[in-house]
């Protein structure tokens, strides 16, 4: 199976260029999306499957040695998030398709060249080719909001898209100069190489720095955090709830990975507990000063993600653990939200809250579906947020960070306060009389389906835990002990 590794960029770059190359019919693009989007979830399934109880896969590209060859390498970690990832493209796209967007002629092209980064970043053990495949990623973003807009965007919009592009620009020029400094002082950029880099030379030292900084700005933590809530919120409402389960989250799995074997076993330090605890509070407290919808949710993004990365700040196994746990049910949680929320724009409009109310027995399976993931973000039984919650702070309790602790449980409540904001101004009240008198705004069920099924497998992972926390316990183990993993990319 490890020879099969490549294709999970090779694929969704060749077809992307057949989508291209080749004219054909609206139905017949979006068929091949959905299927090359499919195999490659049903691929990653069977990844996740091989690596559930600690293998590790490796290819080195080309057939050459480890530290000339690009390794790509999967283990319990990156194929549980390349089945996370893909399953919230394939839900994402399946709106798309449900709202028109997909139908513009590159949309699918431009979709499968996101996958194809997302994919590379996930399974790349090598510093520089991870830029490479974040650039992939990257590249093709801007083409989908540029298209999402179709030349109209508002200069609000437009002046989001350019924040977007100039701060990952920017970002991207940092982590390549952090790169170029772990190599001057390493001789390497290979993975299986590194381990405990940042304690080998000042070099070293600043280089893993800057380049951990850069993915810190990529992944929206506090002070740079900024820039996601003037982007996310302008952004058409399918690239929203794409990009905030791929973007953001690329940049933490890095994090972990590179994190964890740059530092090696003493972790990144007290330094990054302080500041992952203040995106958490910061995010948090940002989002509940809004009054739209998608900008209280992208505050959160930050908020949620300080959550993510206390796993990784504590560095003990039971805190890596939780951090996984929580990275899997942010994507989950956070895509029913949003796409949630895609869908009573596109029906309703884009409004402030309380401007478009009423919509629980006109929409039940949407507000079904929000209410659910909101109560899952806020950390409720019982759904998967309440069992990630637990885990992080329970995990910050062992580790005797007390107050980093009760700051978690505290800014939960915000949270709760902030989803009920938006549960209260949308879904409750008497409806709007122009809204109940023209039946043609209804949600189809194909629009809310993603979100249900989003919220339905929160459900599942809540009531049964264990079902990712096994995956997630062996991801930690391999984090805070890489020498399998590391033995594998250096080909020793």
């Amino acid at each position: 199976m490890t020879a099969l590794l490549p294709l999970f960029v090779a694929l969704p770059l060749l077809v992307a260029g057949v989508l291209v190359g080749v004219r054909m019919p609206r139905p017949a693009r979006r068929t091949i999306l959905l299927v090359v989007l499919v195999a490659d979830l049903v691929a990653a399934g069977a990844l996740l499957a091989r690596t559930w109880s600690g293998a590790v896969l490796v290819e080195h590209v080309g057939g050459w040695d480890g530290g000339l060859a690009i390794p790509l390498v999967a283990d319990a970690f990156s194929g549980l998030m390349l089945v996370t990832t893909v399953l919230l493209t394939v839900l994402t796209v399946a709106f798309a398709c449900a709202t028109g967007t997909a139908d513009e002629p590159f949309f699918a092209p431009l979709v499968l060249l996101v996958t194809a980064g997302v994919n590379g970043a996930l399974l790349t053990a090598d510093l520089f080719n991870l830029f490479v495949f974040i650039e992939i990623m990257l590249l093709p973003s801007y083409g989908l909001i540029l298209l999402a807009h179709r030349g109209r965007g508002s200069r609000q919009q437009v002046t989001a898209s350019r924040i977007y592009v100039t701060v990952n620009l920017l970002t991207s020029t940092i982590f390549l100069v952090g790169v170029a400094l772990i190599y001057a002082g390493t001789g390497r950029v290979s993975l299986g190489d590194l381990h405990g880099a940042a304690h080998t030379s000042p070099t070293a030292l600043l280089g893993t720095v800057i380049l951990l900084s850069a993915l810190g700005i990529k992944a929206a933590v506090f002070p740079a955090h900024g820039w996601l809530g003037q982007t996310y919120p302008s952004m058409p409402p399918v690239v929203t709830a794409l990009f905030s389960a791929l973007h953001t989250k690329v940049a933490v799995y890095a994090l972990f990975r590179v994190g964890a074997i740059l530092f090696g076993e003493t972790g990144p330090g007290p330094i990054s507990l302080a500041v992952f605890t203040l995106s958490m509070i910061v995010g948090v407290l940002a989002a509940i000063g809004e009054n739209d919808s998608r900008s209280i949710l992208s505050f959160h993004m930050v908020s949620q993600i300080g959550y993510v990365l206390l796993g990784l700040a504590l560095f003990t196994p039971a805190g890596l653990a939780a951090g996984v746990f929580y990275l899997v049910h942010n994507i989950l949680a956070k895509g029913a939200l949003f796409l949630s929320v895609a869908a009573v724009e596109d029906r309703y409009g884009r409004s402030s809250l309380g401007t478009v109310t009423g919509l629980l027995r006109r929409e039940p399976l949407t507000a079904a579906a929000f209410f659910g993931a909101a109560i899952s973000l806020a950390g409720l039984p019982p759904f998967s947020g309440f069992v990630a919650k637990l885990a992080i702070i329970t995990a910050s309790f062992s580790a005797g960070q007390w107050l980093v602790g009760a700051a978690a449980l505290g800014v939960s409540l915000y949270t709760l306060m902030s989803m009920l904001k938006i549960w209260g101004g949308t879904f409750l009240g008497a409806a709007n009389p122009e809204i109940t008198e023209d039946d043609s705004h209804r949600i189809p069920f194909s629009l809310a389906a993603p979100a249900l099924v989003l919220v339905v497998i929160s459900l599942v992972l809540g009531v049964g835990g264990q079902l990712l926390l096994a995956p997630a316990t062996t991801a930690a183990q391999s984090l805070i002990d890489p020498t399998i993993y590391l033995q594998e990319v250096s080909g020793r």
